[in-house]
């Protein structure tokens, strides 16, 4: 699912997530609809995902040599035990927030890195996402060690990307968050802050 986005190089800012609407940021539905509730207090977005898949995606070129470095904050209340990540009734994540890199009108070599809160798989482990191997996630959080705790997360797209994909990459083109359950069927809750880029 991860691969189902549609990539406009765009320039600017990322717009707030917390925003009433998240104006600037579209919603993909791949299996029902994950709920993401904006709260503009605590600069926020909630998501709440029952059996669902759905994500929100904002199109934007990113030069990766000026600003290698993605940065967000996210919290779980729940991870999703007994799963196999590695599998298709496992590829799901109470909170993944990912970057795409599209491949002009070799569309096949679209490819996306998935950074995600994982349930089973350990901290810092990386594997092909079970849909595709255009995809790659890597843990950054695992299971309930952390749970309810607001997460402070910091990595270099360029560094993780060869480590995926054997090749340095010069700018990605969307960036995108999800919480979805829709494989496992199961219920999942996150909070993300906003995600940002910059260079060091």
């Amino acid at each position: 699912m991860i691969l189902g986005w549609a990539c406009v190089a765009l320039a600017g800012d990322l717009p707030a997530l917390y925003a009433p609407g998240h104006p600037g940021w579209k919603e993909k539905e791949f299996a029902g609809r994950t709920v993401y509730t904006p709260l503009q207090k605590e600069k926020l977005l909630l998501a709440e995902s029952n059996g669902t898949a759905s994500g929100l995606f904002f199109e934007q070129s990113v030069d990766l040599r000026d600003t290698p470095w993605l940065n967000w904050s996210w919290k779980v209340d729940n991870v999703l035990l007994g799963i196999n990540e590695r599998e298709k009734n496992g590829d799901d994540y109470p909170a993944r927030i990912y970057v795409v890199a599209k491949g002009g009108l070799a569309f096949w070599k679209t490819r996306a890195l998935s950074y995600v809160w994982a349930s089973t798989e350990p901290k810092g482990s990386m594997w092909p996402n079970a849909f595709t191997s255009n995809a790659h996630m890597i843990a950054v959080r695992s299971g309930e060690s952390a749970l309810g705790g607001m997460m402070t997360e910091k990595r270099n797209i360029r560094d993780d990307w060869k480590l995926a994909f054997g090749e340095d990459i010069e700018k990605i083109d969307a960036v995108a968050i999800m919480t979805d359950t829709d494989n496992s069927g199961r219920w999942a809750r996150a909070w993300y802050g906003q995600p940002r880029f910059s260079a060091r």
